[in-house]
C-alpha cells in the first residue's frame, strides 16, 4: 500500500442518477463533519459485538456488527457497523519503529533469520476506523461475507429486470451531493471543474488514507502508469470514474467488474447504443435479490 497512488473518484453532476447506498459522517442533527485533528468521540456509547461480518488477514481488515446505546441491557440497543483496518506504513516515519529501544518479543531465531513481534509507539499504531451508524439491515447485508456468482446480463435483461429492480430500491446518495455542494469533505477536493453541465469533482477514495508518500508523487504519475476505469455494477448509481496506480492491486479492478474508461469511450464513439446491445458479465453476492431475478430469467 505504501507505493499506491490514491483512488480518486470523479463525481459528475447528474442529479437524476439512480440512488444507491453508501455512508457519510452525519450527526443526529443532520450536520456533516469533516476531518479534524482534535480528539473526538464515537457517535454512540458502548459497542457489544454481535457478529464478525467479514475479515481479511491479507488486507488487515475486519467488519463488525454491534449493538450500541444499550440503556438497560441486551436487546434494546441500536445497530452499528464498525470497520477496523490497519493503516499502511508511512515511508517517512517507518524508520522510527527501529530507532532507540523498540519493544520486541522474539518469536524464533535460526541462523541469520529471526522474527519478532514489534509494538510500535502510539503515534505509529493507529487503526483506521469507519463507522456506519445507525446501520440498517441493508448495511449489515452489504458488509456480510457472501459467495459470489457470475451472471451474464443481456440488454433485454437490463431493461426488463435490472433497471426495474434498481428503481425499486430506496437507497440514498446524499453523501455524494454533500460533496458536490461542499457540505462535506471540501478540504479533500483535489480538483474541481465548476461547469454546470460537464463539471466534476476529483476527490480521494475513502479507502485511501491520504498519508502515504504517494501523495507527493500523484501529480507526476504519467497516464501509462494509471488504471482508469468504471465499475459495472457500480457501488452507487452516480457516474464516477476510478483512478489507481498499475502497481496497486485495487479492490474491484478485476475483469468481471472494471471497464477501462478509454475503451468505454471508444465503444460509444463507434456506436452510441453499444452498451444497450452488449451482454455484460459481472459478479453478484449469493444473497443479492437481483441474482435470483436474473438467474430465473436464464434459459434452462
Amino acid at each position: 500500500m505504501a507505493d499506491a497512488v490514491p483512488q480518486p473518484v470523479k463525481r459528475k453532476r447528474e442529479r437524476d442518477a439512480e440512488e444507491a447506498e453508501d455512508s457519510c459522517t452525519v450527526d443526529k442533527e443532520g450536520g456533516v463533519g469533516n476531518g479534524t485533528s482534535a480528539p473526538v468521540r464515537l457517535p454512540f456509547s458502548g459497542f457489544r459485538v454481535q457478529k464478525v461480518l467479514r475479515e481479511s488477514a491479507r488486507d488487515k481488515i475486519i467488519f463488525l456488527h454491534g449493538k450500541v446505546n444499550e440503556a438497560s441491557g441486551v436487546g434494546d440497543g441500536e445497530d452499528a457497523v464498525v470497520i477496523l483496518e490497519k493503516t499502511p506504513f508511512q515511508v517517512e516515519q517507518v524508520a522510527q519503529l527501529l530507532t532507540g529501544s523498540p519493544e520486541l518479543q522474539l518469536q524464533f531465531s535460526n541462523d541469520i533469520y529471526s522474527t519478532y513481534h514489534l509494538f510500535p509507539p502510539r503515534q505509529l499504531s493507529d487503526v483506521k476506523t469507519t463507522v456506519v451508524y445507525p446501520a440498517t439491515e441493508k448495511h449489515l447485508q452489504k458488509y456480510l461475507r457472501q459467495d459470489l456468482h457470475l451472471i451474464r446480463e443481456t440488454g433485454d435483461d437490463y431493461r426488463k429486470i435490472t433497471l426495474p429492480y434498481l428503481e425499486s430500491q430506496s437507497l440514498s446518495i446524499q453523501w455524494v451531493y454533500n460533496i458536490l455542494d461542499k457540505k462535506a469533505e471540501a478540504d479533500r477536493i483535489i480538483f474541481e471543474n465548476p461547469d454546470p453541465s460537464d463539471g466534476f469533482v476529483l476527490i480521494p477514495d475513502l479507502k485511501w488514507n491520504q498519508q502515504q508518500e504517494a501523495i507527493l508523487q500523484r501529480y507526476q504519475v504519467k497516464g501509462d502508469r494509471l488504471r482508469v476505469y468504471l465499475h459495472y455494477l457500480p457501488s452507487y448509481y452516480h457516474l464516477h470514474v476510478h483512478f489507481t496506480a498499475l502497481g496497486f492491486e485495487a479492490p474491484g479492478s478485476g475483469v468481471e467488474r472494471a471497464h477501462l474508461l478509454a475503451e468505454v469511450i471508444e465503444n460509444l464513439e463507434y456506436d452510441a447504443t453499444y452498451y444497450q446491445q452488449r451482454t455484460l458479465t459481472f459478479a453478484l453476492r449469493a444473497d443479492d435479490p437481483l441474482l435470483t431475478l436474473l438467474q430465473e430469467a436464464q434459459p434452462s
